[in-house]
C-alpha cells in the first residue's frame, strides 16, 4: 500500500489537462529535466501531479523496451481529455473520485476513508488515530505517522477546497469539491450523504459497469451496491433509499437500461451489455 505520494498538494482544477497534454507529446515527460518549467509547476507539484494522474487511473505507468519508466494515457484519460479536460461536469469529478477510492492502491488513505471507516463524523485527531491504527494492523512495515497525517490533511482538502469563497487559501479549487461528499467545520470532519444530482447518473452507471468487469459478475444485488467496498453505498456514501432511487432512474435510460429481478427475495440488478468505457464514450 502507498502513502504520502502527493507531496501534500491536493489535485488542482487544470492539472489533469496539463499532464495529459504533455504526456501525449512525450511519454517520458516526467523524467525530463525541464518538465517543471514547461508545465509551469514547482518540482514537488510536478511529482504530485504524477501521483494524481496515476491514482485516478488517467495514466498508467509502465516500462518501455529500454526498461525505462513511461506514462501512457489510458482510455479513460483520453475520453476525459476529449470531452471534459477541465472537469466541469459533476459526473467527471465523480468518476475520478470512484477511480481514486475503489481499490487499496495507489491511494490507500482514500480507499480506507470511504470503504473501511464506518464513522460518519469525527475530529481530525480521531480520524488520524483510526487511520494509524488501521495501517499498523494491515502493514508489516512501519509507516511514518507524519506521512499518514499528510494523507489525511490532503484528503480533506481534496474534497473541501472550493466549498467556501471567503478563505483566501481556498482560491485554488479542487475539481472534486463539487460532488460535496465531505465537509470540515471547526476541526470536525463529516461525510455527507451522496446526492444523485451531485454524483451524476452517468458516473453511477460507470461504477456499476466497471465493478462488473473487475469482479467478473453479470448481476449485482442491491444489498451489495449498498454495502460492498467499491460500490455506491461506500464510495458515494449513499443510503439504500438513494441507491434504489438511482437504480430506478437507470432502469429508464433511453439506450442502456438496467433491469431488476427477484430471486429468493433478493433484489438484483442486471446490467446492459456494454463496457464501462463504451458507455462513457
Amino acid at each position: 500500500m502507498a502513502y504520502g505520494q502527493h507531496q501534500s498538494f491536493y489535485l488542482r482544477d487544470r492539472w489533469l489537462s496539463k499532464g495529459i497534454k504533455n504526456l501525449m507529446e512525450d511519454e517520458r515527460f516526467f523524467y525530463n529535466k525541464d518538465s517543471f518549467e514547461i508545465i509551469g509547476l514547482g518540482k514537488n507539484m510536478l511529482q504530485s501531479l504524477r501521483f494524481w494522474l496515476i491514482a485516478t487511473r488517467i495514466v498508467q505507468e509502465k516500462f518501455n523496451g529500454e526498461q525505462k519508466k513511461v506514462h501512457h494515457v489510458t482510455q479513460l484519460g483520453q475520453i476525459i481529455y476529449r470531452f471534459d479536460r477541465f472537469v466541469r461536469f459533476y459526473d467527471t469529478a465523480s468518476i475520478l473520485h470512484y477511480e481514486l477510492t475503489k481499490e487499496r492502491e495507489p491511494a490507500t488513505a482514500w480507499y480506507w476513508f470511504f470503504n473501511v471507516l464506518p464513522q460518519q463524523s469525527l475530529s481530525k485527531e480521531e480520524l488520524l488515530q483510526l487511520f494509524v491504527e488501521w495501517v499498523s494492523r494491515e502493514e508489516k512495515r512501519e509507516i511514518s505517522v507524519k506521512s499518514l497525517k499528510r494523507d489525511i490533511e490532503c484528503l480533506i482538502k481534496l474534497y473541501t477546497a472550493g466549498q467556501t469563497t471567503f478563505d483566501p487559501e481556498e482560491v485554488i479549487q479542487s475539481p472534486l469539491y463539487k460532488i460535496n461528499l465531505l465537509e470540515e467545520t471547526n476541526g470536525m470532519v463529516r461525510k455527507r450523504d451522496g446526492n444523485i444530482q451531485n454524483v451524476g447518473v452517468t458516473a453511477l452507471m460507470y461504477a456499476l459497469l466497471d465493478y462488473r468487469e473487475r469482479k467478473g459478475v453479470e448481476t449485482i444485488a442491491v444489498d451489495e451496491i449498498v454495502t460492498e467496498e467499491g460500490l455506491w453505498g461506500r464510495i458515494f456514501n449513499m443510503n439504500r433509499s438513494t441507491v434504489v432511487n438511482a437504480l430506478e432512474i437507470l432502469a429508464n435510460h433511453p439506450v442502456y437500461r438496467i433491469s431488476f429481478t427477484r430471486t429468493n427475495n433478493l433484489d438484483t440488478v442486471k446490467l446492459p451489455s456494454i463496457s464501462a468505457m463504451g458507455y462513457l464514450q
